[in-house]
């Protein structure tokens, strides 16, 4: 008998687990629907069952988050002892409790609709429960939702769809329309349907793109504009270039540039990328395991010289692609002159003179009042000019027309700037000099070789004498060497007198006799102060080796 008994009991269990023994709420916890049109938000309930529960006494609500039950209004409710919100009347509809059927039907929607609700269910005056553990998110919108079904990647095809959030039982007929820079190229009959298929381009990113509703039923239209996000590889690399103290860039138009030497030199590489790209510059051509210069898109060259001369490339790189763009810098600099330098040979003056710069310097020689340049020559000299690479040569040989006040110059210039040096030819049989001053010293450069040959007069002089009181001679081996002065003279062409006769030791040349022509060049290794030997000696300088050479 005693199963009989329990039997009755284990039915009412499973009677009870069938209804819901526990309170639970099932609804969707977020929508959305267009201002003016209506929506359907499907909702069920459970609670414990008991015997005492009776449909005719179950009572649900919905209220807004911020009410309370005790003594605020709710926004739609069957209990005949709770009005509804004014605002909400009528058009906040229940369902059927006596079916576990909480659903809210909401038409004519509004903006101020916006907002949480939660549900309570009672059951007359004893059970009373709020489902505060789901709620209801309502959005009330005025514009149409554009859904994007995959990113937008240049060249991939991809969907847009545009929607009206409607979900009510009554089907509402609407017209859909596309506008926009990207989709102007398309099928005007693709432009009127929800769903858009097109190719985004890079130019397409950051444009506007309208999908615009009309709702037949309802005087109602409204439509929606987003900005495209396109997504694509680095293009358009530049290269801007900030140099001579100038903050302000200034965009290369070509893909070479030349810069002074010892200038700064400040290089920005922009690439068009999105997501933006990473800029790195190399020197020459990017390798696989090529190190970067710098690994951000301004590099940085503080004194440029010849060792920055070459190629320097700037790669920009994203998850999509990398692009790269090159820049060939030349350095650019004034001539640097080395010489003039003159010897006589074969009874004529030669003279040789060089320079380097960039671009490639002009040489040219200037002989008193003339110029000679190029390639030339006649019965009174010869030029001879030659250039390879960022050298000229030239070389001058003058056969007649020595005076004791000629002035002979070699000069190179180019854009960037021009310097001379000049040889002096002075007569007499006093030790003569013969240098390379540079043009911007002028006289000064003069008066100071003029000034030195009187000193190594001096010092020759004294040293006669001392020879002469029987003082012992300095020997080379003595000290070591500081310096050379080399002194020549050659008459003018056309004296009878050989090459190897020494001149007059004593009386100038009579009148109408050809005058000797002295050339001196002096070479200083290493200068040494010496302790004077003698008290009356002074403190200027000695030199171990003074070669004279006279013809």
């Amino acid at each position: 008998m005693l199963p009989l008994l329990l039997l009755p009991l284990l039915w009412g269990g499973s009677l009870q687990q069938q209804q819901g023994y526990q309170y639970e709420l099932r609804v969707q916890e977020s929508v959305t629907v267009h201002e003016g049109l209506c929506v359907h938000v499907p909702c069920s309930f459970f609670y414990p069952w008991s015997s005492w529960s009776s449909p005719s006494n179950l009572y649900t609500s919905w209220y807004q988050d911020r009410d309370n039950t005790d003594y605020d209004s709710p926004v739609a409710s069957n209990n005949p002892r709770k009005p509804v919100k004014r605002e909400t009347q009528g058009r906040f509809l229940l369902g059927d409790p006596r079916t576990n059927d909480c659903s809210l039907r909401i038409t004519d929607a509004k903006r101020s609709d916006t907002g949480r609700y939660f549900f309570q269910m009672e059951i007359g005056t004893k059970v009373r429960h709020i489902y505060k553990d789901k709620m209801l998110d309502l959005q009330v919108t005025d514009k149409p939702h554009i859904q994007i079904l995959e990113p937008l990647e240049s060249g991939r095809r991809t969907q847009l769809a545009c929607s009206l959030p409607v979900s009510c039982e009554r089907k509402q007929r609407l017209t859909f329309s596309w506008v926009g820079t990207a989709v102007d190229s398309l099928n005007p009959q693709m432009l009127h349907s929800f769903k858009l298929t097109f190719t985004p381009r890079p130019q397409d990113h950051g444009t506007n793109l309208t999908c615009q509703v009309q709702v037949q039923q309802l005087p109602l239209t409204t439509q929606r504009t987003i900005r495209l996000d396109v997504s694509y590889a680095p293009q358009n690399l530049t290269i801007g270039i900030s140099f001579r103290n100038v903050t302000a860039l200034k965009i290369l138009q070509t893909t070479s540039l030349s810069i002074l030497e010892g200038e700064a030199l400040q290089l920005l590489c922009v690439a068009d990328s999105n997501p933006p790209a990473e800029v790195s510059w190399f020197r020459g051509s990017p390798g696989l395991d090529a190190t970067p210069l710098s690994s951000t898109a301004i590099l940085e060259l503080p004194r440029v010289g010849s060792a920055q001369e070459g190629e320097f490339t700037c790669q920009a790189r994203n998850t999509l692609g990398s692009q790269s763009i090159s820049l060939s810098l030349s350095v650019v600099y004034p001539p640097q002159l080395l010489g003039p330098s003159c010897s006589w040979e074969d009874q004529a003056l030669h003279c040789s003179c060089s320079s380097r710069a960039q671009p490639a310097p002009s040489l040219r020689w200037r002989l008193g009042a003339g110029l000679l340049e190029g390639n030339h020559g006649n019965a009174s000299h010869v030029v001879t000019s030659s250039s390879e690479g960022p050298w000229t040569n030239s070389s001058l040989s003058l056969h007649e027309g020595l005076s004791p006040d000629l002035r002979l110059s070699c000069e190179a210039w180019n854009v960037h700037g021009a310097q001379s040096a000049s040889v002096l030819l002075l007569p007499g049989k006093a030790v003569p000099q013969a240098g390379v001053v540079p043009a911007a010293l002028g006289g000064a450069g003069a008066m100071a070789l003029l000034s030195l040959c009187l000193c190594l007069i001096f010092c020759i002089v004294k040293a006669r004498r001392r020879q002469a009181a029987g003082r012992p001679k300095i020997r080379n081996d003595e000290d070591p060497v500081m310096g050379t002065v080399t002194r020549g003279s050659q008459e003018k062409l056309g004296s009878d007198r050989p090459p190897d006769q020494a001149p007059p030791a004593k009386d100038a040349p009579p009148s109408g006799e050809q005058q000797e022509l002295y050339y001196a060049n002096l070479s200083f290794y290493e200068m040494k102060t010496r302790e004077p030997r003698d008290p009356e000696a002074t403190s200027s300088p000695e030199y171990s080796e003074i070669k004279l050479a006279g013809k």
